[in-house]
């Protein structure tokens, strides 16, 4: 009975144990299941860039064709948040231009980005910007739960709004969590979202003093300084701004005269200030206040001095033309509604945009007054500036810069223009240039400026219109000229040569020489200054032969004129002593017809 007894507990504890190995073995095979997740890899288009994916870490599939200079990439290896996320695979060498997966990571913003060309795409610099990233293999990390759809930044409600912190990302440490956020830095006031333009509510007074940079400050200067500097400058409240008017000033105010305008400064002046995403807010509201305090001491009005401002970013917008406000007062009222656009510093297309747009009699432009653009940069411009201020000044445009806060010895790397401003104002002997070390410094260049922009006298650029031209001399050196009348040929040039002002935005000279046969001696854009061009033309020799001036007329045509500059007049002044032993009229006809004078 006991053994019985005995054999039947130990068939139930057989049985017990047998029910809980299956049981375990039965949770195992479930913990699988739920350990491993379909993974759906999300697909984005060529033109995503990495700013609007707010994920911190993540995989993506890539189409073909991502290597298409359309798609903009910014920096080498870690590239700023602004660029397409696929270029910047392709540039890595990630990816081919056939498309496929990635791994994106989010890192900490730059002080630079620095332009290259790799694996068929052309980066771009970039001065500093909030949020990098990296790309690598799309294979996922072990351990790490990667998301099956992306989430997008809003347009409508943007994810950095007052008081709140900026997000910057990196791997998470443990295994088996999900890439999660890590703070990086706390932003106080208001900032704008990369690639919106949407206004943000401004941030309590309170907060005023303390509104950081949108531009990231890995060395901690810049946001320091403006953080411990007191608001300068405020425009100083008065009744009237409350809307008190004292009795005794009723009967008086709508009899006051308003002003025309400084006789003594009649200038068409236009404002080009930055709207970039670095510059921030508080920075903006200090060159909103530069504005209204230059346009107080201008005195604007009809018969003086008139104002337009144009805000660039990506692109280059209107805010008000030369004929929008005829008094400072209005014209300040103006200013302080300007709300900023950010995206990049693209100054090169603003300048184009006002040489081709601003200044025309339907936006105002008076014709008899000089026309002034003053360029205010903070940092570098993003693209290149010498062509399209080549184009301007040549135009007749007196372009001034204003630069705040230039590239240190370590950020010059990333400069994509080194010495932009002498690349770019009118004339480089420091007239036009106004360099100032920080913001705050702003306000001191008011009256500077003032002075400079209303000396009319020293406006070089406005002459060019009148002056500008490219000037060829086709010289007959034939036998029956001589030697002594050769001479006399080559002073008379240089003569006529000293009564221009020669530079390459003002006039340019270039000479030929013919007999027979014709010779270049130097074109247009050999020399550029009054001494060298004098020498070059003492230094021509006498060559002797026969005289075909309609062939030498085809020659200047196609060898000399073929390089003048569209916007410039085109002068020729053929000098000969005899008549041609050809035909000479279809070739003046056929120059005539080119818009040669």
């Amino acid at each position: 009975m006991g053994i019985a007894v005995l054999t039947m507990k130990a068939s139930v504890i057989e049985m017990f144990l047998v029910l809980l190995v299956t049981g375990i073995h039965s949770n195992k095979e479930m913990t699988k299941k739920i350990k491993r997740p379909k993974f759906t890899v999300p697909q984005i288009n060529c033109d995503v860039r990495a700013g609007k994916i707010i994920n911190p870490e993540f995989i993506v599939k890539c189409p073909a064709g991502c290597q298409d200079p359309r798609y903009h990439v910014y920096g080498t290896d870690v590239y700023a948040s602004y660029s397409s996320v696929c270029g910047a695979a392709v540039h890595s060498g990630v990816l081919d231009n056939s498309g496929g997966k990635i791994l994106v990571r989010k890192v900490a913003g730059q002080s630079g980005y620095k332009g290259s060309y790799s694996n068929g795409v052309q980066s771009l610099s970039l001065p500093r910007w909030r949020e990098s990233f990296v790309v690598s293999e799309g294979k996922p990390q072990k351990g790490v739960t990667y998301p099956s759809s992306l989430t997008y930044s809003s347009s409508k409600s943007p994810a950095a709004k007052a008081g709140e912190t900026t997000k910057a990302y990196q791997s998470p440490s443990a295994p088996g969590t999900t890439a999660q956020p890590v703070p990086l830095m706390q932003v106080l006031g208001t900032t704008a979202v990369e690639g919106t333009h949407t206004t943000l509510p401004k941030p309590p007074p309170s907060a005023g003093s303390t509104t950081s940079s949108l531009r990231p400050q890995p060395v901690g200067q810049r946001s320091q300084e403006l953080a411990g500097e007191p608001e300068l400058w405020k425009p100083g409240s008065v009744l009237l701004d409350a809307g008190f008017v004292p009795k005794k000033e009723l009967s008086t105010q709508s009899l006051e005269p308003v002003s025309q305008g400084d006789p003594s400064c009649k200038v068409d002046l236009s404002f080009l200030i930055d709207g970039s995403a670095s510059i921030g807010k508080r920075r903006f509201r200090i060159q909103k206040q530069f504005l209204a305090d230059v346009a107080q001491a201008l005195d604007i009005g009809p018969a003086g001095p008139l104002m337009g401002v144009v805000q660039y970013g990506d692109n280059p917008v209107t805010q008000f033309n030369l004929k929008t406000h005829m008094n400072s007062r209005d014209l300040k009222t103006a200013v302080e509604k300007i709300t900023q656009r950010g995206g990049l510093s693209n100054v090169g297309r603003a300048i184009s945009f006002v040489t081709k747009n601003f200044f025309s009699k339907s936006n105002g432009n008076r014709g008899s007054a000089p026309n002034v653009a003053v360029v205010m940069v903070d940092g570098w411009p993003t693209d290149k500036v010498e062509e399209a201020s080549r184009f301007a000044r040549e135009s007749g445009i007196n372009i001034f810069f204003i630069t705040m806060e230039g590239a240190s010895e370590n950020e010059k790397q990333y400069v994509l223009e080194p010495n932009f401003a002498n690349k770019a104002v009118c004339r480089t002997n420091g007239f036009y240039s106004l360099s100032v070390q920080n913001w705050f410094s702003l306000h001191k260049t008011v009256q500077p400026l003032v002075k400079r922009v209303c000396d009319t006298d020293r406006l070089a650029c406005s002459k060019t219109c009148l002056n500008s031209a490219d000037i060829g001399f086709i010289i007959d050196g034939s036998s029956s000229v001589g030697t002594g009348n050769f001479r006399t040929v080559l002073q008379f040039v240089a003569n006529l040569s000293k009564e221009f002002e020669i530079s390459d935005t003002d006039t340019r000279i270039g000479a030929m020489q013919y007999t027979y046969e014709q010779r270049l001696e130097f074109g247009f854009d050999v020399y550029s200054t009054k001494p060298d061009v004098l020498n070059a033309i003492k230094r021509l020799g006498y060559w002797s032969g026969g005289t075909s001036t309609g062939a030498a007329i085809n020659y200047a045509l196609e060898q000399l004129f073929k390089k003048s500059k569209p916007n410039k007049r085109k002068l020729m002044i053929l000098i000969t002593d005899g008549r041609s032993y050809d035909d000479v009229r279809i070739p003046a006809m056929v120059a005539h017809h080119e818009g040669l004078q």
